[in-house]
């Protein structure tokens, strides 16, 4: 059956009908007008009954509704730029350890020879390195850095080529890493190489979610981490032998970043995070603010984790 244009009036009718209190039939409209009823939709599923009926509980008002809409964007602003304080670090701190092992030519640095020579690595290395060759080209004349460096000098350093690498090329490009270099670049973050072959692709994950404005708060990725000493320390529950929270959600996202980033940066999100939590506690009365925090994977305790070394 195919979709038929709705307009303002006919969206905020169906809202209702579906038992969503209306405060603002004005107010309503304006905000479906500038932030789309499909994408404020995508926060409907807490305020329903069950999946079957598709009525919103008792009680439950498009202020909330747009409460939970704004907490979600708020996340994702929060997350996004401590995201990329990380990406940064990284692009620095492999670019410096590369440099310093290859040399500062392109050719010296995106030399196959370089990286991880297991058989069934050199289809990914080849490619990877072709991706970053393309992305490189491409990009070279709308940055001032590369262009400079180009026209001036005839090469681009691996330390300027990296402003216009994506997060998820750079991330990559650890994986294929030789291991004694994934080792260096793992001991300059305080961790250690395995567990930064899992956390990178997350990372790129949700930055991508990110900078794209997806739904962040429920948001799941495919691959759990590893169990961190966090886990224990805070006490999250197990069901089957496995930690409910922090494996794969949100709050996974964050025991990453709180051992990448810095722990002023830290403390400093932790306090933004709770900021919007509280704010949109206030905002809510037909569902718990507990309900949100279990959607994300946030432990009650979860304040904790910044005090911890």
């Amino acid at each position: 059956m195919n979709k038929i244009f709705k307009t303002l009036d006919e969206q905020v009718a169906i809202l209702k009908e579906k038992g969503l209190i209306v405060e603002d039939d004005y107010l309503a409209k304006e905000v479906l007008l500038r932030e789309n009823y499909f994408f404020l939709n995508g926060y409907r599923t807490l305020f329903m009954k069950s999946s079957m009926e598709k009525k919103f509980v008792a009680g439950a008002s498009f202020r909330e509704l747009y409460g939970m809409f704004n907490f979600d964007r708020q996340l994702r602003n929060i997350l996004f730029k401590n995201l990329l304080i990380v990406e940064n670090n990284l692009k620095s701190i492999l670019s410096y350890q590369l440099s310093k092992s290859y040399g500062i030519r392109e050719n010296d640095y995106l030399n196959p020879e370089n990286f991880n020579q297991a058989p069934d690595r050199k289809r990914q290395v080849n490619d990877l390195l072709n991706k970053m060759k393309r992305q490189i080209r491409a990009n070279a004349d709308s940055h001032t850095a590369t262009s400079h460096y180009r026209n001036n000098y005839g090469y681009i350093p691996l330390w300027i080529a990296v402003k216009v690498l994506s997060f998820g090329i750079v991330s990559e490009l650890y994986i294929i890493l030789k291991s004694r270099d994934q080792q260096e670049v793992a001991e300059l973050f305080k961790t250690d190489a395995d567990d930064l072959v899992t956390y990178l692709p997350i990372l790129a994950n949700f930055r991508n979610l990110c900078a794209h404005e997806e739904v962040l708060f429920d948001h799941r990725v495919q691959r759990s981490i590893e169990d961190t000493r966090f886990h224990e320390l805070l006490e999250i529950p197990k069901l089957d032998s496995e930690y409910i929270y922090g494996k794969n959600d949100v709050f996974a996202l964050l025991l990453i970043l709180k051992q990448l980033l810095r722990p002023d940066d830290f403390k400093e999100m932790i306090k933004e995070i709770e900021y919007e939590l509280n704010l949109l506690d206030s905002k809510l009365s037909s569902i718990s603010i507990g309900k949100i925090m279990d959607k994300m994977g946030f432990p009650v305790n979860y304040l904790e984790l910044e005090r911890m070394d």
